[in-house]
């Protein structure tokens, strides 16, 4: 059996489309970041905005990343939160309202991913911090 091979039209497309579906998610967190828009975009609105079905976006992602949209979208809030929680005093609860998220979920979401509550991870750095400074002195 011979293996069809894709055109390089239908190629480019799928690049295309992960293309602009990646940076529609760094405009959307950005405007998001900056209050500029106030709900988290789902897969289906970014569908929509770039024209195309849902269903459409999610198989061409994942047949040219090997990943599901989400979790493209997911790695990004995560390294939002996590930069947050290491470079600034802004309390848990409000970094989760800024990433749409209540307190309660942000905190289940943060640890299926990072293994540890926003809380633990903060304070980690902060020592990991303490104890760098502190080796720097002796």
């Amino acid at each position: 059996m011979s293996a069809t091979s894709v055109p390089k039209k239908i190629l480019a497309r799928q690049h295309e489309i992960t293309t602009n579906f990646l940076k529609a998610i760094d405009q959307h967190l950005d405007e998001l970041m900056q209050h500029k828009v106030m709900d988290m975009m789902e897969i289906r609105d970014f569908a929509e905005q770039m024209h195309i079905h849902p269903t459409h976006l999610s198989n061409t992602i994942k047949l040219t990343t090997g990943k599901a949209p989400c979790d493209f979208f997911e790695e990004k809030i995560m390294r939002i939160a996590k930069d947050m929680l290491q470079n600034s005093n802004v309390a848990i609860a409000e970094i989760a309202t800024q990433l749409t998220f209540d307190p309660s979920n942000f905190t289940k979401f943060f640890k299926r991913f990072e293994g540890t509550t926003p809380k633990q991870y903060r304070e980690s750095v902060q020592l990991y911090n303490i104890q760098t400074e502190l080796i720097k002195h002796i």
